[in-house]
């Protein structure tokens, strides 16, 4: 985690925020390096798409350095793997990865002198690919149809053949143990600073960091507390009930032998592979999850662009999908229910999506009337 972080003092920055421009806050600090930096991101109240009586908050993982809570699972797995001597100083790390965690790979890879080979499904967004690139990595684009598994298997014989270290975020234990120690104590020392009780807890799967881990630990500490998962309507995995076929890898078992039968494309990047992750299945097989929401890809956009234009909240689309979710929680909660949701990262990474679909880069026939309406520039 950062230095200085007291910024879980309170849910605003603080429980007694600084006032006025210029003025230090617990959020503003020196720190040694970029990756002293990831953690303690704020928790925001959600003022006009709430319903009424209800109060509903979200966790702006996009205030990471690299704009995604993926920050915290690189840094979580590469300190692990330097830890244990898997990864050796000038080393090579290779993983599958939609994006965010190859950018959060690729900050950490950056600033320790590692060297980064990144596998990505030609789907995800273009963006991505560009930011992996800037910050050094390399990036090799696997076909679409093969999904998430076909990205994994390329990553899995790379590592094999050239003996790099495979940060395997879907399999290994730092991932959730680093949200267990950093995420879900934040999110309970804010509410707790603010003499609020967390009823319920939101949040999707990518690899099911944020589930296992960070709703671990609010589940040991607020027994009462719901944790509630979510998943795409077109790829209801988990709701499925059916298990997830798995294999050994270098030794480690855990890896998608398969596709999982239940799978469908959507539209929400970051969320929920073509298989069940081995870290989500540990939180499924500790019951840690209340309730399965089930959202569709095109509420989960609606409500990004909901949150962008009502509340100042420029999120993508997977935060859009379990603000969704927590809207549907809200609606049946009773009176008074406070209710947290993981907004994993930013817009910005979706600028070639679906999400901008019906955002047009040229004037619409209300600005060329304001255009029209001065003489600056006029024909």
């Amino acid at each position: 985690m950062g230095a200085c972080h007291s910024g879980c003092a309170g849910l605003f920055g603080g429980s007694k925020p600084a006032k006025g421009a210029g003025v230090l806050t617990n959020r503003c600090y020196i720190a040694a390096d970029i990756t002293k930096t990831v953690g303690q991101t704020p928790i925001v109240k959600v003022n006009k798409l709430a319903p009424e009586g209800v109060e509903l908050y979200v966790k702006l993982e996009y205030f990471n350095p690299l704009s995604s809570v993926k920050d915290r699972l690189a840094i979580g797995i590469i300190e692990a793997a330097e830890k244990s001597g898997a990864l050796k100083p000038g080393g090579t790390v290779v993983e599958a990865t939609s994006g965010n965690t190859g950018i959060g790979l690729a900050m950490v890879c950056a600033q320790r002198g590692y060297q980064l080979v990144i596998c990505m499904a030609a789907s995800f967004s273009v963006e991505r690919r560009k930011i992996m690139r800037a910050l050094g990595a390399k990036v090799v684009i696997t076909p679409a149809p093969l999904g998430g598994t076909g990205m994994v298997k390329k990553a899995e014989e790379l590592a094999e053949k050239n003996g790099w270290f495979l940060a395997r975020q879907f399999e290994t234990e730092a991932n959730a143990a680093y949200h267990r120690k950093t995420t879900g104590p934040e999110i309970m020392a804010a509410f707790k600073a603010e003499g609020k009780t967390l009823d319920y807890y939101v949040t999707g799967y990518g690899t099911g960091g944020t589930f296992t881990g960070a709703g671990g630990f609010i589940k040991d500490a607020s027994p009462s507390t719901k944790i509630i998962l979510s998943e795409p309507e077109t790829a209801a995995l988990v709701t499925s009930g059916e298990g997830q076929e798995r294999k050994e890898v270098l030794g480690k078992f855990g890896a998608p032998a398969a596709g999982h039968p239940a799978w469908k494309p959507h539209p929400v990047q970051g969320w929920t592979p073509n298989f069940i992750p081995y870290v989500a299945e540990a939180g499924l097989k500790q019951k840690l999850q209340n309730e399965v929401v089930l959202v569709g890809g095109e509420e989960s956009i609606q409500t990004a662009l909901n949150l962008a234009k009502m509340e100042g909240i420029f999120c993508g689309v997977s935060g859009g999908a379990t603000v969704a979710a927590a809207l549907k929680v809200a609606k049946k909660a009773p009176k008074g229910s406070t209710i947290l949701a993981m907004v994993p990262d930013t817009a910005e990474r979706y600028m070639t999506t679906p999400l901008f679909a019906s955002i047009d880069p040229e004037m619409n026939e209300e600005e060329k009337a304001l255009f029209e309406s001065t003489p600056c520039g006029r024909s």
